[in-house]
């Protein structure tokens, strides 16, 4: 019952399938993203769909390594592991390269480690442990302060990379704190904010104020007028009209100027189909032409004439719109929520507290990933430049993606041990 039936023992090989059937479909689609005819061959190791392959090797070969590490490890050693990454992520700003803007990759030979896409992993187990830890509350305010601080800090560090993708990433987590006992109101708020901030770009802030002045007394005109409550809603009152009259600010000073352009052609405020736009305009016209079965593989014209910057990392999901078509990209998204709901259900099933937020916390981090890519690609959400799980050309995302998943499902393969 125990190490000595092996290391397969018990493995999820749902989670696994799903793992290796959209690595599989990553590499083919990235193959056809970038082809050419003089390097037509697959494993051309000059090319990015033959140095993908050599990074889905690698994933795999760290996969096992997981498999066959005590799981006790990862809770024991969490903290440790996230202090490290927190490092590297500090260092990287000093002596890292930069690419696309952003300076959080470490030069190795000829290719780019990037610590951030890492620091997600390191965070979901510190944050499991924490949580997991014997009398640990989350509705005490002080346990919500160090599980914020846990989720937010890399997160702020990464923002001095100039990387918002990523950094925006570790927001995911509070779905974790939900998971743990959060009260509703928190989750409710992470909803509000952004809604809030959308509406400061385009109405008027003094409007805007007015609105919430007049929600906030209806508020207490429809709930007991103690004073604890009406310190809450004034203070509620308070940071949204702050929030309102700092959205100008943070767009201004914190996002790129590439960034703050493809926001106001989000919002309409700017046509701009040859600059800010011009990526997610190309993508529509890709998925369009795709229709419902698509153009067939390697015959994407939009992806053949590289008419669609990043095709093969942010946007890699037009290509299989394009030559796939809807019934394609459907079976993608179906592999992609299949993998979410395992996550989630296997979660549930652990013993370990640990496992189980950690569980939760992979689901969190993928599904986010996941629904902003597609809504990029889609036009629906603003381009902020974060691969598509295991399907984006990139060894540092998949390797990350594949530690990610694969500690939690060796987790779950020693859950009956594990407490």
């Amino acid at each position: 019952m125990r190490e000595d039936r092996g290391i397969f023992y018990k493995i999820d090989w749902v989670m696994v399938g799903l793992y290796l059937a959209l690595v599989v479909t990553g590499w083919l689609n990235i193959y056809a993203a970038v082809y050419d005819e003089t390097h037509h061959h697959i494993f051309d190791f000059t090319q990015k769909y033959g140095k993908q392959m050599f990074f889905i090797i690698a994933g795999l070969i760290l996969a096992m390594g997981t498999l066959i590490i005590d799981p006790k490890f990862f809770s024991q050693f969490a903290y440790f592991i996230y202090g490290l990454f927190l490092f590297f992520l500090i260092i990287v700003i000093f002596s890292g390269r930069e690419i696309s803007g952003s300076k959080g990759w470490f030069a190795i030979g000829g290719f780019g480690i990037q610590p951030a896409e890492f620091a997600k992993m390191a965070t979901c187990l510190a944050l499991a442990k924490y949580l997991s830890t014997l009398d640990v509350d989350i509705r005490k305010l002080s346990t919500l302060i160090v599980a914020s601080a846990i989720i937010f800090v890399p997160g702020v560090i990464v923002l001095f990379q100039h990387d918002t993708g990523s950094a925006i990433v570790f927001i995911a987590l509070v779905i974790v704190l939900y998971r743990a006992g959060l009260y509703g109101y928190f989750p409710l708020a992470l909803i509000a904010l952004p809604v809030l901030g959308v509406l400061a770009l385009v109405i008027s802030k003094i409007i805007l104020a007015g609105c919430l002045l007049v929600l906030t007394i209806l508020t207490l005109s429809f709930i007991k007028r103690r004073l604890r409550n009406i310190l809450i809603i004034g203070a509620i009152f308070l940071i949204s009209v702050g929030f309102v009259f700092s959205v100008d600010y943070s767009v201004n000073n914190i996002l790129e100027k590439h960034q703050r352009d493809r926001i106001h052609v989000l919002l309409g405020q700017d046509i701009d189909l040859k600059g800010a736009g011009y990526n997610v305009n190309q993508s529509l016209i890709a998925i369009g032409s795709g229709k419902f079965f698509g153009k067939g593989f390697l015959q994407g014209t939009q992806t053949k004439y590289n008419f669609v910057p990043e095709q093969s990392t942010d946007f890699i999901f037009c290509t299989i719109g394009e030559e796939q078509g809807f019934f394609g990209s459907g079976i993608l998204v179906i592999l992609f929520v299949t993998l979410f709901v395992r996550i989630v259900l296997v979660a549930e099933r652990q013993r370990s507290k640990f496992a189980r937020f950690y569980g939760y916390g992979v689901a969190s981090i993928l599904f986010f990933h996941f629904a902003i890519n597609i809504g990029m690609t889609l036009g629906l959400l603003p381009v902020i430049g974060i691969p598509l799980p295991f399907v984006s050309y990139g060894g540092s995302s998949l390797w990350a993606f594949t530690l990610l998943l694969f500690i939690f499902i060796r987790q779950d393969s020693f859950r009956h041990e594990l407490i």
